[in-house]
């Protein structure tokens, strides 16, 4: 019995993570793996597909996009219209399920320059524009709903 009373109390005291909803309900059941569309990105381009992985960074300044660790090499960005969906910085290091289709963006290499400038600009990253030697082609996934299991510090209390 003394056992049991321990291990409730010890677990009592720690704050576990918690699930928060963005945007619109998910209807997907069926997960696709990011690597999946990393390795063959043209054939997903408008098809809706609800994806998982680690939040590893979220847009700065308006909270617009999330990258997610893929479950291989790689990442991809979940992208909103700023204002409909804001994901909370916290959300870094929490796991994310989201929806949303798929789509690409087409840049001349002086466009992707402009791109990835703003990018650093947002994260407060150095860029140097001579890394951009060509015309770019991104995927990302237009967001239109996502479940984060944000993290918590874990505190005991004594």
């Amino acid at each position: 019995m003394k056992k049991i009373l321990f291990i409730i109390i010890l677990f009592s005291s720690f704050n576990f993570a918690q699930v928060e909803k963005f945007g619109r309900e998910i209807s997907l059941t069926e997960k696709t793996k990011i690597s999946e569309i990393l390795a063959n990105p043209e054939s997903f381009v408008g098809k809706t597909v609800l994806v998982e992985g680690e939040v590893l960074e979220v847009c700065q300044h308006a909270g617009c996009w999330m990258e997610l660790k893929s479950d291989g090499d790689g990442k991809i960005r979940i992208k909103v219209k700023d204002g409909d969906i804001v994901f909370p910085v916290s959300a870094v290091g929490g796991k994310a399920v989201a929806e949303g289709t798929v789509y690409k963006i087409e840049l001349s290499q002086e466009e992707a320059v402009k791109y990835y400038e703003h990018l650093a600009e947002e994260s407060g990253k150095e860029f140097n524009p001579e890394s951009v030697t060509g015309p770019v082609t991104i995927y990302q996934i237009k967001g239109i709903g996502a479940e984060i299991d944000m993290p918590k510090e874990l505190k005991v209390t004594e």
